[in-house]
């Protein structure tokens, strides 16, 4: 079987893996009342999404650790399904899962309810992590610090590697965070993003790096099964905040990192809104740039419905990944 097609066949099998336990999982949040607290600062249509049970990011989550570490074992038999390598991006998937979890539950059940976690400490605790997945990307695995796209030469960084991986892996969780607003939107987004490095990693030779972000996107279409509008879960920052943290760490195994922008043009435009309309509003003393941030609330209150908002953004964001792609093979 070839990569491409192993690597198309995972993906098949966490997406019947993900839908198949998605159900049970759906009853066992409802039945403990895992559910999402809107903040009152947000969209009014936005109320009736009250309840809905979250920490969903636990249905594609479990699929993918669970496939990885099955495939891991196979080597004891002689079989190279996946490498080693991959347990580096698998780990910070459980990490940053492990911090989002406590967040979602702080909102949930916490003395923070409806809140979470203080933002300091989420980001210290982000900053943390991120510190030592950079030195294990640069001195345990080696992974290529930087490719020119277009180029098979690599370019040192030397000491810059570590805050610009750090940067990075920080940046990216907390932009998917802020995507994951409206039905569906984050794990739309994270698919598409999560395909194109795939493949980008297969064309470079990194090919279990390639299977398991294909592992990953099945996962997330079967979790899309039970998220699309009308959501009947949120994967919650337990979800975002790993993809996020997972897709930059990917981007940097590959040497790529430099097309991340392009690839996740959703994620840091959303990012950028909300800096944006933070630094407009203290400058000016109370103006707004948008009428909501993060940018995908504008559109709402501009009259785009949900879907419509999901659908348009997921197909810039489809777009600007094949554009990726273009610029890493050209």
């Amino acid at each position: 079987m070839s990569n491409t097609s192993l690597a198309l066949a995972l993906a098949g099998f966490s997406f019947m893996f993900t839908v198949i336990w998605g159900g049970p999982l759906l009853r066992i949040l409802r039945h403990f009342k895992i559910g999402k607290l809107i903040r009152v600062e947000g969209p009014d249509s936005h109320a009736v999404k009250m309840g809905t049970p979250t920490m969903g990011g636990i249905m594609f989550l479990l699929p993918v650790i669970m496939l990885t570490l099955l495939l891991n074992a196979a080597t004891l038999l002689g079989l190279k399904v996946i490498g080693r390598s991959i347990l580096l991006p698998l780990l910070v998937m459980v990490a940053y899962a492990l911090l989002g979890a406590i967040d979602d539950w702080e909102g949930i059940r916490g003395p923070r309810r409806g809140l979470g976690m203080r933002a300091r400490t989420k980001f210290l605790l982000q900053l943390v992590l991120a510190i030592v997945i950079a030195f294990g990307l640069k001195y345990v695995l080696d992974v290529p610090e930087l490719y020119w796209p277009g180029t098979v030469e690599e370019i040192p960084l030397g000491n810059m590697y570590i805050p610009i991986a750090v940067f990075l892996i920080v940046g990216m969780s907390n932009a998917v965070n802020l995507t994951d607003g409206l039905d569906g939107l984050a794990g739309l987004i994270s698919a598409t993003a999560f395909a194109a490095y795939g493949l980008i990693a297969l064309l470079q030779g990194y090919v279990f790096l390639g299977r398991f972000c294909f592992t990953l996107v099945g996962a997330l279409f079967g979790f899309l099964w039970f998220n699309v509008h009308p959501a009947q879960l949120f994967m919650g920052d337990m979800g975002s905040l790993a993809l996020g943290a997972t897709l930059a760490v990917v981007a940097l195994m590959t040497g790529q990192w430099l097309l991340l922008p392009i690839v996740a043009i959703i994620p840091v435009s959303e990012a950028l809104s909300d800096i944006l309309q933070v630094g407009y509003f203290k400058l000016t003393k109370g103006k707004r740039l948008f009428k909501m941030a993060p940018i995908h609330h504008h559109f709402e209150l501009l009259g785009w419905s949900e879907t419509q908002v999901v659908q348009r953004f997921w197909l810039v964001g489809l777009l600007a990944a094949m554009l990726g792609v273009a610029f890493a093979v050209v």
